[in-house]
């Protein structure tokens, strides 16, 4: 495990170009996507640079793995950490994967409901293959829509045979609330990830992101000091540690900034690429 400072140092310190880089992780929503969701225009260029020199770019997000598929990979990318860490792919083979005791979704699934009655909320079911949904109005499916491209409504998430390996619950009112007043029996012995500012997720006690990232450095052969990861919220903490170049976007979480090793501009201003054109340095 590498030793984080404390005080995060600008991006700016890194010297142009003289990084013996293997891996690029970055998260999406916050991070890599600017503030319409979309993907910069010129982080495109620098995706193909990345290929080119045999540096591996690996979404890493609480996003599906077909949503993620869907849009990284008529680009090349064949590697995702998805899920918030429960799915990791490799060269489009499943390298590891992290599911929930069934008792412990059934819970999350009964909790997320019975908030159902107090808040505006909404429980996705997440399996490798699917997402599934009870609720089915236009307004909770467009916003689940956007995570999970492979999204089913379901009459009863209890009777889907697929295992579970996230349980997400969409707040509107707020994340961090729910996890708290919500999910706190679970939280005893699984993870309940503040994932977004809307988004809570119930996952399995040894699943999370940087679980993820250590096991590309492993399949690929990469060293901490030759990963470069990317994130601002709460659910991006555990990739930090598997880097040396870690970057906290501007506005991060103040832990996430706390714990970053880099300071790096915010999403509206194409951080990560930005960050990438200096570490690639032509």
């Amino acid at each position: 495990m590498t030793a984080q400072p404390l005080a995060a140092a600008p991006w700016t310190d890194i010297p142009e170009g003289g990084t013996d880089l293997r891996l690029v992780v970055a998260d999406m929503d916050g991070t890599l996507l600017q503030p319409d969701g979309e993907v910069p225009a010129s982080f495109w260029p620098l995706l193909e640079r990345m290929q080119e020199r045999g540096i591996a770019f690996v979404p890493a997000s609480g996003r599906q793995l077909a949503t993620l598929q869907a849009d990284f990979g008529p680009r090349g990318v064949r590697s995702f950490v998805a899920e918030n860490g429960t799915v990791v792919l490799r060269d489009e083979e499943i390298v590891q994967t992290t599911t929930l005791d069934p008792r412990v979704a059934r819970e999350a699934i009964i909790a997320g409901r019975e908030a159902a009655a107090r808040h505006d909320v909404g429980v996705v079911r997440c399996g490798v293959h699917g997402a599934y949904v009870e609720r089915s109005d236009d307004a909770f499916l467009r916003v689940a829509g956007t995570y999970y491209h492979r999204l089913s409504v379901v009459e009863d998430l209890l009777a889907v045979p697929e295992e579970v390996i996230k349980v997400a619950v969409h707040a509107a009112g707020g994340a961090a609330q729910i996890a708290e007043e919500v999910f706190a029996r679970v939280a005893r012995t699984e993870q309940v990830v503040v994932s977004g500012a809307n988004w809570v997720d119930v996952m399995p006690a040894l699943a999370d992101k940087g679980r993820g990232v250590r096991a590309l450095q492993e399949s690929l052969g990469a060293s901490a000091a030759q990963t470069a990861v990317f994130g601002d919220y709460l659910n991006d903490l555990p990739m930090f540690p598997a880097s040396e170049l870690s970057f906290a976007m501007a506005g991060a979480h103040p832990e996430v900034a706390a714990a970053a090793r880099y300071r790096a501009p915010g999403n509206d201003e194409a951080g990560v690429v930005q960050v990438l054109e200096r570490l690639l340095g032509d």
